[in-house]
């Protein structure tokens, strides 16, 4: 019964996180249930080209220019979007919560560096960045996740560095530097787990940027030739927006649901750790 009460909690406290759990949960049924849903390769064209949805049983979503299934290709698509949003996220908040850790925890000349390291990559436009960076090395999924996520990164140092400035003063930390333990030890025994939170919390909204970006590339033509995306489904769908244009509207309408998703898991959570937003919240309605 205590899983009913907690469930009973999160749903009364943070409504966003079990509707964006959920949207989430039904993304990730489809990616990996992708050759249970269909029978046709994304890739392999499987049918008459320009088949509207729902002209032919075989077909539910319909087939592009080239006779490719659609739900193929959003169904396997799920794969490689995912893959790319939570790999450059989870990333992203590793990279940012470490170096955020780092800064706010010793100060001085370190905090100063590695600020002006936050800023610079801040200040560098993400977008052209990770163009620039596929262009030269090379159209690939992970080349597509690293870019991402060393333009995301430093959204999580800043957030994190404020909270371990805060950790630093504590009585815990007071202590530990009294009986001896190195700071590198410390860093990672006190100061790195309660910072954790506003970068796992970040995670969800990385995710989501990191889907869009790729979409873009792909929608540019920088994507993976390899593998079949959302992006680049809505790419080559441009070509026919005007006579047929559920070949952008479908793949689209799955990158703003996912994004979607992602973004009120992210919000959810930063409600279940912020009691004072909550506060605001319903003092507000």
């Amino acid at each position: 019964m205590r899983w009913l009460t907690s469930l009973s909690r999160i749903l009364r406290e943070a409504p966003n996180l079990i509707a964006g759990a959920l949207l989430l949960l039904a993304i990730l049924i489809v990616a990996l249930c992708a050759r249970h849903i269909t029978s046709y390769d994304p890739m392999d064209m499987a049918g008459t080209p320009f088949l509207w949805p729902g002209a032919d049983a075989g077909f539910p979503l319909g087939t592009d220019m080239m006779g490719r299934d659609m739900l193929s290709g959003i169904a396997y698509g799920a794969r490689v979007s995912l893959e790319i949003g939570i790999t450059a996220g989870v990333l992203a908040a590793l990279a940012g919560m470490i170096v955020g850790a780092v800064a706010g925890f010793y100060g001085g000349f370190v905090d100063e560096a590695l600020m002006r390291l936050t800023e610079f990559f801040q200040t560098m436009p993400a977008l052209l960045f990770t163009i620039v960076m596929v262009v030269v090395v090379r159209p690939s999924v992970p080349t597509i996740v690293l870019s991402v996520a060393l333009t995301s990164w430093p959204q999580v140092a800043r957030l994190v560095r404020a909270e371990a400035l805060r950790v630093s003063r504590t009585e815990y930390v007071q202590a530990a530097r009294v009986i001896g333990m190195t700071r590198p030890h410390i860093v990672v025994t006190h100061v790195l787990p309660n910072v954790m939170t506003p970068a796992v919390v970040m995670i969800s909204i990385l995710a989501g940027n990191a889907i869009l970006t790729e979409a873009v590339l792909s929608f540019l033509g920088l994507g993976d030739p390899n593998v079949v995306t959302w992006g680049s489904m809505i790419g080559l769908g441009r070509e026919s927006l005007q006579t047929a244009w559920y070949m952008t509207a479908i793949p689209g309408g799955a990158v703003l649901v996912t994004v979607l998703s992602l973004n009120l898991l992210g919000n959810g959570l930063n409600d279940l750790a912020n009691p004072r937003r909550r506060g605001k919240r319903r003092g507000g309605a």
